[in-house]
């Protein structure tokens, strides 16, 4: 059999650079490689990547995307470029919206030309959080910010047969991560202040990316929550990886949003975790958050000692 060809649009981000390797057959930096979800592992030969940055594709160029898909006829699209500066969208909406919501109509409308399979990835910001409790898929939603509001019209945009990945609080090995900073500061012996007034569900890369490629093979449409198991919060995600990193208790302080500095200009819901269990019954639940956190920094040390 041929093997399947899988266009990626932002390649070069942390989402990005694991997505293609898990398409390769290889177990990316803080990956598990038993870990899969459709109970099958992926051949080195299964799939055809065609990874392309920012620079190499610029969403936004409607002919440019077309010509693009036209020229390589993918059998899917994972489309991960986006605009993902929170705070700085507030003051930047109509490039946000260009990106979010026009750059995936186009994504959308081209793979559709040609007969692609789209996967596009949005955010659990697209929720206000009043809700109390995890959030469905078929749940209502209602953006509190510019980059909830604009991924909410990226969905909107997509055609009734896509695959839209609602994911959350997304930390990898590779590029930059809030996760870094926590764990540069744990090593360092400096602490660290974070919110415990957002609660949220943490999503590591190379689960997420083993996640997009399962959705791949098997194509469903509509919304599906992806994210790891188990609701928490900044301040619990910053101590726990002080704990993995020996660090004592009195590594991470908690704080309240109103409290940080500087201020974040964009509004964050409350409560945005994702009810990931539609995912899960078809397939396999993502591991605990915990479990993914430690494989993160021990892919972290990995990178840095060959580096």
């Amino acid at each position: 059999m041929s093997a399947t060809r899988v266009l990626v649009t932002g390649a070069n981000g942390q989402v990005g650079v694991d997505v293609e390797d898990v398409l390769r057959g290889l177990t990316p930096l803080g990956g598990d490689a038993t870990f899969q979800p459709d109970g099958v592992a992926v051949g080195e030969d299964e799939f055809e990547v065609l990874g392309l940055t920012h620079h190499e594709l610029d969403v936004t160029d409607r002919d440019a995307v077309v010509r693009a898909l036209r020229a390589t006829r993918p059998s899917v699209v994972i489309h991960l470029a986006a605009y993902t500066a929170v705070d700085r969208a507030e003051s930047d909406a109509d490039r946000c919206f260009l990106v979010n919501e026009y750059g995936t109509a186009n994504v959308s409308l081209a793979a559709n030309d040609v007969g692609a399979h789209l996967i596009a990835v949005s955010t659990d910001y697209v929720f206000d959080g009043t809700k109390g409790a995890a959030y469905l898929e078929t749940d209502a939603t209602n953006p509190l910010n510019v980059y909830g509001a604009s991924k909410r019209a990226g969905e909107m945009s997509c055609a009734p047969t896509d695959t839209i990945v609602r994911t959350s609080w997304v930390m990898g090995v590779r590029g930059a991560s809030v996760i870094h900073t926590i764990a540069d500061r744990a090593t360092s012996g400096a602490s660290v202040r974070f919110v415990n007034d957002q609660t949220g569900t943490v999503t590591v890369a190379s689960d997420l990316a083993r996640s997009l490629v399962t959705l791949a093979r098997e194509r469903p449409s509509g919304l599906w929550h992806v994210a790891n198991c188990g609701a928490t919060t900044w301040f619990d995600v910053a101590a726990y990886v002080g704990t993995v990193l020996g660090r004592d208790r009195d590594f991470a302080t908690p704080i309240e949003s109103r409290e940080l500095a500087p201020f974040q200009s964009a509004k964050r819901p409350t409560r945005s975790d994702l009810d990931t269990s539609k995912f899960a019954e078809q397939w396999r639940p993502l591991p605990e958050w915990r479990e993914a956190l430690t494989r993160l920094i021990e892919g972290r040390d990995a990178r840095e000692a060959t580096s």
